[in-house]
């Protein structure tokens, strides 16, 4: 009982920080990469916990990096559909950070339209179901992970 003080007086000024971090003006939207033919996405700015590079159309994506902890995520390519996020055309497994990771896609992106990348939780079943696995959230932002990219010819 003798340090019970000493840890409400942490736990408040943890609560602090927390309240402080949330009320900060990193919380300003960004709009991803722009594309000819698709309209502009409002979003929190990315994390350093994916990123990506406008790439060729086709039946795989190439992440550059994905800077995620142990156990790792689900890397998920998903449409665009006008402002919000539309279907997941693939996802694989990452177990910890990595580089280049190619998602194989059941449908082939289109060339000049653009696509995000989006992290999910794995919730150990070893399927990915974006109905089931959770958003993986950024704790620095406090917002999903999402990367955002155009295709080209």
């Amino acid at each position: 009982m003798k340090n019970f003080p000493i840890f409400v007086a942490g736990f408040m000024l943890g609560a602090l920080c927390i309240g402080a971090l949330r009320s900060s003006s990193d919380f300003f939207l960004v709009p991803p990469p722009s594309s000819a033919s698709s309209t502009q996405v409002q979003s929190v700015p990315e994390s350093g916990a994916v990123s990506i590079t406008n790439q060729p159309a086709g039946t795989t994506v190439l992440v550059e990096s994905v800077t995620v902890p142990q156990p790792g995520v689900w890397v998920a390519v998903r449409e665009m559909s006008g402002t919000t996020l539309g279907n997941v055309l693939g996802a694989v497994r990452v177990s910890g950070p990595r580089s280049a990771v190619t998602v194989q896609l059941l449908r082939a992106t289109e060339p000049n339209l653009s696509y995000a990348v989006e992290l999910y939780r794995d919730d150990n079943n070893g399927k990915f179901d974006p109905a089931t696995n959770s958003v993986y959230i950024d704790f620095a932002t406090g917002a999903p992970v999402i990367a955002y990219f155009s295709t080209t010819n």
